[in-house]
């Protein structure tokens, strides 16, 4: 694992999507096309504004992915994970993207979402997964303590009070109670195989959850720091994140 504290959360943001695009183009040149998967969140406002404006990928040939949808949200909910990938990501590649798969969290059926967002993800390997920490220290909705055994590619999991809280925080949400009981999650394991892992993580708000992923021990009570034991992984924070490490 490589640790870069940015100057500010533009400077964290633009080498993070400097990571993430050298790994794109990479494996654009290396396979013909590049499989990513685009996290969601406050968190990742200025990291996908940067992405975007990388130069010399070809977007045609990127497949995305994205983390997590709430179970029952319409896609016209300001909280909606589709909407805002399809809002800040998607609609804002210079090209369009060969596809971009969305999990349905209206989906009437969820085992057989699972099943058919697990078919399209399973055909070749992730280049690169481009994630944060949650203030829980969760990856994707992995609330601990996360699933760390499942070898299935998403599952519906339950949403802890801080995970929820958080939501609120971030004003997707007015209140604890409008907040969704249970998510779409792209499972730990499903972010690990990736190739590569981006990690950006900024705030004050997510100084614990650092401190926690980065020296503490490797455990499902914190999820983040299973990215420990990734062979290429780069965490991005600014200094209010990092206010709490002491390596």
């Amino acid at each position: 694992m490589k640790v870069y504290i940015g100057k500010d959360k533009a400077d964290m943001a633009q080498h993070a999507a400097d990571m993430a695009a050298e790994k794109i183009r990479k494996a654009i040149a290396d396979n013909g096309e590049a499989r990513i998967i685009v996290a969601t969140g406050a968190s990742q406002f200025e990291f996908l504004e940067a992405l975007v404006k990388e130069p010399d990928i070809d977007w045609t040939k990127v497949t995305g992915f994205h983390l997590d949808e709430y179970v029952g949200i319409p896609v016209t909910h300001k909280a909606s994970f589709r909407g805002y990938m399809r809002e800040r990501f998607v609609a804002k590649t210079p090209q369009p993207l060969k596809v971009f798969n969305e999990v349905n969290g209206e989906a009437a059926d969820p085992d057989a979402e699972i099943d058919r967002l697990e078919k399209l993800i399973r055909v070749a390997p992730i280049d690169v997964a481009c994630i944060g920490f949650g203030e829980n220290g969760h990856i994707a909705f992995n609330d601990p303590p996360a699933d760390i055994d499942t070898n299935r590619a998403y599952k519906v999991v339950p949403l802890d009070e801080k995970c929820r809280m958080q939501q609120v925080g971030e004003g997707w949400f007015p209140d604890l109670a409008a907040v969704p009981t249970h998510a779409f999650s792209m499972t730990v394991k499903q972010i690990l195989w990736a190739k590569s892992i981006v990690c950006t993580c900024p705030d004050s708000r997510k100084a614990d959850a650092v401190k926690g992923s980065l020296e503490g021990p490797v455990t499902n009570m914190c999820p983040g720091s299973l990215l420990q034991l990734h062979p290429d992984c780069g965490v991005f924070i600014d200094p209010p994140a990092a206010a709490k490490l002491t390596k």
